[in-house]
């Protein structure tokens, strides 16, 4: 496939602008570190030693970058037939629900029934959970935002009463502590390890994996196009015949689906147990590697890669640098901010550019 000129310089803008944005937010972030009588070169000279300079941070940002690829392209899938899937944490819950559920309750099983069980149970709890808002935008056009958001309360209500009973350690019960955490997944149920002394698991295959599966299904199937139809003009779609509030909801039911399966890869992988707050973030982070990631599932593998390096590498500036760890959350909520806009003037000048051309 030969790229015309306009193509071309439309790729430019796709990778500028975003590219402009993150150095925008550093250029900004050194203000405050000069402020704190920091350097900003020995700074984030730390923060890409952190992510990127050795067998040890490189297999950390992996790691991050895992879960944030799988919800990513949930939030692709969901962004492309124009929903706004903002329940990434609530999913990721309720796949890892199941997935310890599951293995706890049939911990003899071996691993090659254990493994590929669990993460189909994680993909079909996150999508039980993104199927309730997408049902409710299909048969009421309830906001799938508001929706979303309050499933990511109950979710999180849900894990701590789980936790707080059922799904308790015994060991822990016995020894006083009462931690809100589960037992220990039995070892048929978690992922084999890549690298001795690391955490990075083989849950990076299953990611990558899924990636081109959803770009083959978006953009070479009748269903991903129907998906995409939707986003591009809802209007026309209904008047050609796709149903709409059906592709809707099966968006939000793959979005969820997806974000489900990173729950149950980040406790199979990571740590081997549900526990409060093994979602670190990733539920919003993941929208924002998404946008960055020009919502393409294949561009979305370099973006978590990003933020799974900034995670790990904002960590690394922290301690090299002696800065609060305030300021590590601003640099970072930074970032986020001036990507998300990014996408807005992508869009702008894209636009622009078109109608230049055009005859």
């Amino acid at each position: 496939m030969i790229l015309s000129r306009n193509d071309w310089k439309e790729l430019g803008v796709r990778l500028l602008v975003p590219a402009s944005g993150v150095l925008a937010a550093l250029l900004i972030s050194a203000v405050f570190l000069l402020l704190l009588d920091a350097n900003p070169i020995a700074a984030y000279g730390a923060m890409v030693r952190g992510a990127f300079g050795s067998t040890f941070g490189l297999t950390q940002t992996l790691v991050k970058a895992t879960p944030l690829l799988l919800v990513g392209l949930g939030i692709c899938i969901a962004f492309r037939a124009k929903c706004i899937n903002i329940g990434g944490r609530g999913q990721m819950i309720a796949g890892a629900l199941l997935t310890a559920a599951f293995a706890l309750r049939f911990p003899d099983l071996p691993g090659w029934i254990m493994i590929p069980s669990l993460i189909v149970f994680g993909f079909v709890g996150g999508a039980a959970w993104g199927f309730i808002p997408g049902i409710l935008k299909a048969r009421f056009n309830v906001n799938e935002i508001l929706t979303t958001i309050m499933m990511n309360s109950i979710a999180l209500q849900l894990m701590n009463l789980l936790l707080q009973g059922p799904l308790m350690d015994p060991a822990g019960i016995e020894a006083g502590t009462f931690l809100a955490q589960s037992a220990r997944l039995p070892d048929a149920a978690r992922l084999a390890r890549l690298v001795p002394r690391t955490l990075l698991h083989s849950g990076i295959f299953l990611a990558l994996a899924m990636a081109v599966v959803v770009f083959i299904f978006l953009w070479r199937t009748t269903l991903g196009y129907r998906i995409r139809a939707c986003g591009l003009n809802p209007h026309a779609s209904s008047y050609s015949g796709i149903r709409v509030p059906f592709y809707q909801s099966l968006s939000l039911t793959l979005a969820g689906g997806l974000a489900g399966m990173a729950g149950a890869v980040e406790i199979m992988g990571v740590h081997y147990r549900l526990l409060e707050g093994f979602t670190s973030g990733y539920g919003f982070t993941g929208i924002v590697a998404a946008l960055l990631g020009w919502l393409h599932p294949l561009g979305i593998i370099p973006a978590s890669l990003f933020f799974g390096g900034l995670l790990i590498g904002a960590d690394t500036m922290q301690r090299a640098v002696q800065v609060p760890s305030a300021l590590v959350n601003a640099i970072l909520g930074l970032v986020v901010l001036f990507v998300s806009s990014s996408t807005v003037w992508t869009q702008r000048f894209i636009r622009r550019l078109r109608t230049r051309v055009a005859p």
